[in-house]
């Protein structure tokens, strides 16, 4: 049924509340495509009017700090792969940086579209109110704008009790 499967992670505890249900989906149906994806935001860097030679020692910081977050993220992602290897499943690790004026959400939708993939399973960080509205919402961008379904994932203690 499913042959790729993408689990977007942030470096949050919260989405890797995900990484139990990709690997009994993985395993259970024997998904053989199965694809931990980091969206590196860009890096920002503000001043005021700068000389040639200022302009040029901002830029190289401005590399070292792109590069320093893509061996982090790759890091990171090597971790939270081992539980996942440990019980058979060939996982890929992606770190993808957003695109200029595009967001994490769109940056998985796209990675999504261009790579064959069935499904997405993602945490929800349990915002409401105005927390939501300020930081917006990976998940709900990504659920409301995907051509392939999206298992969301609610955290332990994140949600209400009805």
């Amino acid at each position: 049924m499913y042959k790729g499967m993408l689990g977007p992670l942030d470096g949050s505890k919260l989405s890797e509340c995900s990484l139990d249900h990709i690997k009994s989906i993985a395993t259970g149906c024997h998904v053989s495509d199965v694809i931990l994806l980091t969206v590196l935001e860009p890096v920002q860097l503000f001043g005021e009017t700068w000389s040639k030679q200022a302009a040029e020692e901002m830029g190289k910081r401005w590399r070292e700090a792109e590069e320093q977050s893509q061996q982090k993220a790759e890091a990171y992602l090597a971790k939270v792969t081992k539980s996942l290897k440990k019980e058979g499943i060939a996982v890929q690790t992606v770190v993808v940086p957003a695109k200029v004026g595009r967001g994490a959400a769109e940056s998985i939708l796209d990675y999504a579209e261009n790579n064959k993939v069935d499904l997405i399973i993602m945490s929800t960080h349990g915002r409401s109110g105005i927390s939501r509205w300020a930081f917006g919402n990976v998940t709900d961008w990504v659920v409301r704008h995907a051509k392939t379904p999206v298992l969301t994932i609610a955290p332990p203690g994140c949600r209400a009790s009805l």
